[in-house]
């Protein structure tokens, strides 16, 4: 059995010791968090830019001469089917006028016919938009992979260290996007 004053002196080293390592974990912590505080300090040195994708495939010189492009592609196509629309409804228009004196098979066989003649419009503008949609992407890969190499050699000029496209939210002071477009237009 230890002494009162034996007993005194081990709880006194050990409250020593445990100052000590209390100190030396404060020290660490302190240095953990001093050099956490230096990491935002390096970041700002991070020079970072954003691009607008979809305003670069709506402004830029490519992309509206693009556009007028397949516009005029597909008109034709667009005015047929415009054409045979105000036909349909036309004919339909007809059909809710003469029903009533129309005797039962003439109805039946006239709903059959607007109903095919339905159908095929139905059937044509999917086509059209599928087509058109294949045409477009066809068209705008060509200028997603330009406009990249533009925004490489804009990263690449004015050494930035990150672009980041298509973000929520953006301080319009990292919007790189006009000098993009500029270089497009080029």
């Amino acid at each position: 059995m230890m002494s009162d004053s034996a007993l005194k002196t081990s709880n006194s080293l050990r409250a020593k010791r445990r100052g000590k390592l209390g100190g030396s974990i404060a020290l660490v912590g302190a240095l953990i968090l001093g050099s956490a505080a230096a990491i935002p300090a390096q970041a700002q040195g991070t020079k970072i830019g954003f691009v607008n994708t979809e305003r670069i495939l709506r402004e830029s010189g490519p992309a509206k001469a693009a556009q007028s492009k397949i516009e005029a592609e597909f008109k034709k196509r667009d005015d047929e089917l415009q054409r045979l629309n105000n036909s349909l409804r036309s004919q339909a228009e007809k059909f809710d006028k003469d029903a009533p004196v129309l005797s039962e098979s003439d109805r039946v066989k006239r709903q059959r016919e607007l109903s095919n003649l339905d159908t095929d419009l139905q059937r044509k503008r999917r086509e059209f938009q599928e087509d058109f949609n294949r045409r477009r992407n066809e068209e705008f890969s060509g200028i997603v992979t330009k406009a990249n190499d533009a925004i490489k050699r804009i990263a690449e000029q004015e050494n930035y260290d990150l672009i980041i496209q298509d973000a929520v939210t953006v301080n319009p002071r990292i919007d790189i996007t006009d000098k993009v477009i500029q270089s497009l237009g080029k």
